[in-house]
């Protein structure tokens, strides 16, 4: 796609949170991408943004193989805001100092104002105090020649800096993470009045301009879509199917381990509904079998994707191949695959191919979405008219239940874990939660139980809750259910499906970086 004209971009120096700089600037309209913070002066240039962020990160300036930018960025005449590692870069950069210091901030602070300057207007006032969120072990200590202090903390005496005739500013917080309740406000000051961007970056301009790219790019050609029923691949085949038409055919490869009436939910809506090309492929009976005794969760991923593969490729013969294959990638999967350092991506990733098709496929990619995030995919297929269940449906694994039964995958657990997931989801709807929540599932423990029931003993399977709240997918909270849900839920699993006896709620909560049950 052509991106719009106002648009910024962001510099990745490693911090877990990047991807809400963009997300928050998303929210406000305004277009952006986030380059390695290794980009050159000129890559920069030719991508011509109004603006530049440089993203936290979890090094110190001041210590050896630091991350830095390429002091020419500071040359290119564009405004640039440091955000944490950012601020104390650009400051160390610029010729002013940073250092460690004994006193550390790590988590919820709050600020004095003491002057004002454009990222404030509306928002902050002179004299007021704002709750924020710090990181930081270095503190800066001297500013370089034009900088000016207009907000301190405890910790930090230079909690904001500013040269308002440059046009670089710096924070030694946060401001994208919702733990800065206005933070979300200064990044929107940021690009609309200090870069002057329009705030043109809407869904219905994103669709129009996609369709001309996915014609211009496809041509005559046919397509082959990957439909799974998650959101992503859903909304990338309508977006293709809305472009070439029946030149698409979608391939639904039903691994068996989905959730109770998806299968037929996917089949019903897309060739049903929205009369697109689709062959349904059961294959259950080929995973459930090869799943059989295998017990750790990357050779479970491993064997799903394999036999995935080998089946899809069966199916695109059969219809006679295509030239091109259409996957939903998604931006943070893009920038997850050229992360500094490389990071855990490799492995959490690794069902997806955003490093290109294996040779033999012989086709090109087309992946309409790997600009988009998730809340902007969801956002997407509402203007594409897809339905809610399928828009507004809680993320799903690719995997699928597989991963939700820690130890073997046997059709008896995966019967036993739908139902139990199946009471979950319905309770949830009946209490109107469904949209409040971000994630809900049910998981098979691979233990079980001694209890008592009516007037015999029983030695059955276990089934663990989970529900998390979460406005970004990187941080998540359990939600907080009252007991007589949660009574009510247990109550339904235990009499309504023989075999299991206990039913535990769990009440992790997923910090910044952790890994959990998916």
């Amino acid at each position: 796609m052509n991106a719009p004209q106002s648009r910024l971009l962001i510099l990745d120096f490693g911090s877990q949170v990047t991807q809400l700089i963009a997300r928050r600037l998303r929210e406000a309209g305004v277009y952006c991408e986030i380059f390695p913070y290794s980009a050159t002066p000129e890559r920069i240039a030719a991508f011509a943004p109004r603006g530049l962020i440089l993203s936290g990160g979890p090094a110190s300036v001041a210590g050896s193989g630091a991350p830095l930018a390429d002091p020419a960025i500071y040359t290119l005449g564009l405004p640039i805001l440091g955000i944490c590692y950012g601020q104390q870069l650009l400051v160390a950069q610029l010729g002013g100092q940073v250092e460690a210091h004994d006193h550390q901030e790590f988590g919820r602070a709050y600020v004095d104002v003491s002057a004002g300057c454009a990222l404030f207007d509306g928002v902050w006032q002179v004299g007021g105090r704002e709750q924020v969120w710090m990181s930081h072990g270095d503190r800066v200590t001297a500013l370089p020649q034009g900088f000016a202090a207009v907000a301190r903390s405890e910790g930090a005496p230079f909690a904001v800096i500013a040269d308002e005739a440059r046009r670089i500013y710096g924070t030694q917080f946060h401001v994208e993470v919702v733990h800065t309740p206005h933070g979300a406000a200064l990044l929107a000051n940021f690009a609309r009045r200090v870069c002057g961007c329009d705030g043109d970056w809407t869904m219905a301009a994103f669709r129009a301009a996609a369709i001309e790219r996915i014609r211009a790019q496809v041509g005559q050609g046919r397509v082959i879509c990957g439909l799974s029923g998650g959101v992503d691949s859903s909304v990338a085949a309508m977006l293709i199917h809305e472009a070439v038409g029946d030149r698409l055919t979608c391939i639904f490869v039903d691994h068996g381990l989905l959730r109770a009436g998806e299968a037929g939910q996917v089949v019903e809506t897309f060739r049903g509904r929205f009369n697109v090309p689709l062959v349904h492929s059961d294959a259950s009976d080929l995973f459930v079998g090869a799943l059989a005794g295998v017990t750790d969760p990357e050779s479970k991923r491993k064997t799903i994707g394999r036999l995935f593969i080998d089946v899809f490729e069966g199916e695109a013969a059969r219809i006679g191949g295509a030239d091109f294959l259409a996957q939903g990638t998604l931006y943070p999967d893009v920038i997850e695959s050229v992360s500094v350092a490389g990071g855990p991506s490799v492995t959490i990733k690794s069902h997806h191919n955003v490093g290109g098709l294996p040779e033999r496929m012989r086709m090109t990619l087309v992946e309409p979405l790997r600009e988009l995030f998730k809340d902007e995919v969801r956002a997407l297929g509402r203007e594409l008219g897809l339905p809610d269940a399928i828009v507004g449906r809680h993320p799903f694994p690719g995997p699928g239940l597989a991963i939700r039964i820690p130890g073997e995958v046997t059709r008896e657990g995966l019967d036993l874990l739908r139902r139990a997931d199946t009471i979950f989801l319905e309770e949830i709807r009946s209490a109107g939660l469904y949209d409040a929540i971000w994630q809900a599932f049910a998981v098979l423990l691979p233990v079980r139980s001694v209890g008592v029931m009516g007037d015999q003993r029983t030695y059955d399977q276990v089934v663990a809750l989970r529900a998390v709240t979460s406005t970004d997918g990187m941080t998540a909270d359990m939600y907080p259910f009252d007991m007589a849900f949660l009574g009510r839920v247990a109550a339904r699993i235990v009499n309504e499906i023989r075999g299991v006896n206990r039913v535990v709620y769990d009440v992790t909560s997923k910090p910044p970086g952790t890994i959990e049950w998916e």
